[in-house]
């Protein structure tokens, strides 16, 4: 047993393993100083209350990890259609039992723990549009055979969460895992003149789908969503709308190139609400600096680089595309996240990978960097041309 331990440690990427341990530490004991203010006046609870909780999960997603590093991807063909049904199933059943945090009805209480069935599904979707692209890979390269039925279920597999993610009014996310699909559909063997045309017909259907539901609600995006388009010049609606991005600007400015101080960020008190989860860059940028958060997106750089490197790498097409969808994940919540708190994009509310404090979003991310070791892993042991 440790032999095989040793040996799934030794066929990692070292690179990419230390960058995940080092911002998911870093990301643990930051969360102390971003939460401090919540835990204490919010709570009413020690300021180490999310450190915790927050370790608890890590604890769990390493486990996860670990477990995933260790189950070759050829065995996903046995649970991954499954997992893909129950994953459906309960994103269907929030939108009518779960409860609703910031507008969005997408939690299932589970003591201290809250499940967000959206965020499991992000690394179940990587799979399954990975698995389905590979089974198809041969017959979408016959010119001979009628490819729609095959490119119909691919677009299925990758539609589907997100058109019910929308239906719980969480817009962010069901952009994260429409990005996925995108990404991976764009980059699919599908030949071209057959993918613009299916996408043609994806447009119809949602832009149909979205009149009707106009139709008969008088609204496709609920009050608060539509509130987070009006997101120009944020400070000149610091009453309203701009609050939370224009006290963010606060924060990054107040850190200047070094920083205030470690735990001495002023804008966590009571200025940037939840500064732990969605904001948290604002209060990392406020206490370490424009420097240490331009460090931070070089890291990310890597991270993403080094997922791409290793999908371009792959042995199996089912791996390659898993890395490919990883790093897309990885990307858009980044992207979504500072695009939201620069005023780049609406700000609608997505953690940042390693930095902010969430259950579910750091288990599917521990667990997505799981399936692109073990990608890496089958790669040095098994060289498969396709």
């Amino acid at each position: 047993m440790l032999g095989k331990i040793r040996k799934t440690f030794e066929d990692m990427d070292k690179v990419l393993l230390l960058l995940m341990l080092f911002l998911s530490i870093f990301g643990l004991f930051n969360i102390v100083s971003a939460s401090s203010r919540e835990a204490v006046v919010g709570m009413d609870r020690s300021v180490y209350f999310y450190f915790y909780r927050h370790l608890i999960i890590l604890i769990g997603g390493f486990i996860a990890f670990f477990i995933i590093t260790n189950v070759e991807t050829k065995n996903y063909y046995k649970f991954v259609p499954i997992l893909f049904i129950v994953v459906v199933a309960l994103n269907i059943f929030v939108i009518v039992k779960g409860t609703f945090t910031r507008g969005a009805s997408n939690w299932i209480p589970l003591g201290f723990f809250k499940l967000q069935p959206s965020e499991i599904a992000k690394p179940v979707i990587i799979a399954a549009l990975a698995l389905a692209i590979e089974k198809s890979w041969k017959r979408l390269r016959n010119p001979k055979l009628d490819h729609r039925p095959l490119i119909i279920l691919i677009c299925s597999i990758g539609l589907i969460l997100p058109a019910i993610v929308f239906g719980q009014k969480d817009l962010g996310t069901a952009l994260i895992q429409a990005s996925i699909f995108g990404v991976i559909y764009l980059l699919s063997p599908i030949v071209p003149r057959e993918k613009w045309k299916i996408a043609g017909g994806v447009i119809v259907i949602v832009v149909f789908a979205l009149l009707a539901v106009y139709a008969a609600t008088g609204k496709v995006l609920s009050e608060k969503q539509m509130e987070r388009f009006n997101y120009f010049n944020p400070c000149s609606k610091y009453g309203g709308t701009g609050y939370q991005v224009c006290n963010a600007y606060i924060a990054i400015n107040l850190g200047g190139l070094q920083g205030v101080g470690i735990g001495k960020s002023t804008q966590k008190y009571s200025y940037i609400p939840e500064a732990h989860t969605d904001m948290v860059f604002a209060i990392f940028a406020e206490e370490y600096g424009y420097l240490a958060g331009l460090g931070l997106l070089i890291l990310y750089g890597i991270i993403l680089y080094r997922i791409l490197m290793l999908s371009s790498r792959a042995s199996t097409i089912r791996g390659k595309y898993m890395c490919l969808g990883v790093a897309t994940y990885i990307f858009a919540h980044i992207f979504i996240n500072l695009g939201g708190m620069f005023g780049i994009i609406p700000l609608t509310g997505v953690p940042l990978p390693f930095l902010s404090y969430g259950g579910s979003f750091t288990l599917s991310l521990l667990a997505s960097l799981g399936i692109v070791q073990r990608v890496h892993i089958e790669t040095k042991r098994y060289k498969i041309k396709f």
